[in-house]
């Protein structure tokens, strides 16, 4: 009798130890940015559901891809049995996830890398949601000048991601579509806030007829709303903006911007370390999940769907 309790112990601490021993990381762009914070709680929440261990990780700057080669290549090291990733890099970041790829399940999300070796994509149809934001700012130059005619420009958050880069394909689909409108320019920053303040301040100071500006990213929105306030030019420029923050939101409220494209960032986060977990177990996973995208504009926003999605809780502990 005594064997066998000490044999049903020992089966009992194996299965604990078994069950906290998973651990899935999830590799962001820059842990610092509400965005990538979004994300992160989502795949806390997602180890909190299956009972494993999800560390959250990534760079400070989405500008750090050697930051986040090195993340990734000890997250491996360190025996990660699956790892969910936001590649920084479409180039920088292919042969890295190759080379993961040959000892866990990698699932990636939001952007792509030059890599096949991934179990799963699972992000927002980027060239859809920037058809989205740029037919929105042509749709209200329309409304405002009796027209679709007139001067726009672009305002990239940075070279190297896919996800900036099908954004603005989407963007140019829809301008090219229209030829009254003219794509004067393209800003490319650097990945921070103050150039994409300084991006914009120059392209509303050199293109004095400016009616609209597309920005890729959540960052770019910041600088450009900024800049329009600075300048007084938010009623004579329309502005559209990918993803959402506090600032954001009060910029449209306000009327400084008039529409964001909002993704499912906890969404990412959480089915990417839900589906690395059915990928480790086996599981045959699609190659290619949309997690969405949606306009909010001033005449939405207090929609309690929209609401849910621009407020979501994070309080997950793991």
């Amino acid at each position: 009798m005594k064997i066998k309790i000490i044999l049903l112990i020992s089966a009992l601490i194996f299965s604990s130890f078994s069950a906290k021993a998973v651990k899935i990381p999830v590799i962001v762009k820059d842990s610092t940015s509400p965005f990538w914070q979004i994300v992160l709680d989502g795949g806390c929440t997602a180890g909190v559901e299956l009972g494993i261990e999800v560390p959250l990780l990534g760079p400070t700057s989405e500008a750090d891809i050697a930051g986040q080669i090195n993340v990734l290549e000890d997250a491996v090291a360190s025996g990660a049995d699956a790892i969910v990733i936001a590649a920084t890099s479409f180039e920088g970041l292919g042969g890295p996830i190759d080379e993961a790829a040959k000892s866990v399940p990698v699932v990636v999300i939001d952007s792509i890398a030059d890599s096949k070796n991934h179990s799963t994509f699972m992000t927002t149809n980027n060239v859809e949601g920037g058809r989205m934001g740029c037919a929105e700012m042509v749709r209200l130059i329309e409304e405002k000048h009796g027209a679709a005619e007139g001067e726009v420009a672009i305002v990239n958050y940075g070279a190297g991601p896919s996800s900036l880069r099908d954004r603005i394909q989407g963007c140019n689909e829809v301008l090219d579509s229209f030829p009254g409108i003219k794509l004067v320019a393209t800003k490319v920053g650097d990945f921070t806030t103050t150039r994409q303040l300084n991006d914009s301040l120059d392209l509303i100071t050199t293109f004095p007829n400016l009616r609209g500006i597309f920005d890729d990213a959540l960052f770019g929105g910041l600088g450009t709303g900024q800049a329009l306030q600075e300048t007084g030019k938010a009623d004579d420029i329309i502005a559209v903006t990918f993803d959402s923050s506090d600032e954001l939101i009060n910029y449209i409220n306000d009327g400084t911007l008039k529409g964001l494209i909002i993704q499912d960032p906890w969404g990412m986060g959480n089915m990417g370390v839900k589906s690395a977990f059915d990928a480790m177990n086996g599981k045959s996973l699609p190659s290619f999940t949309d997690t969405g995208a949606t306009l909010v504009t001033k005449a939405n926003i207090k929609n309690p769907e929209i609401d849910a999605k621009l407020n979501p809780s994070l309080d997950c502990k793991p």
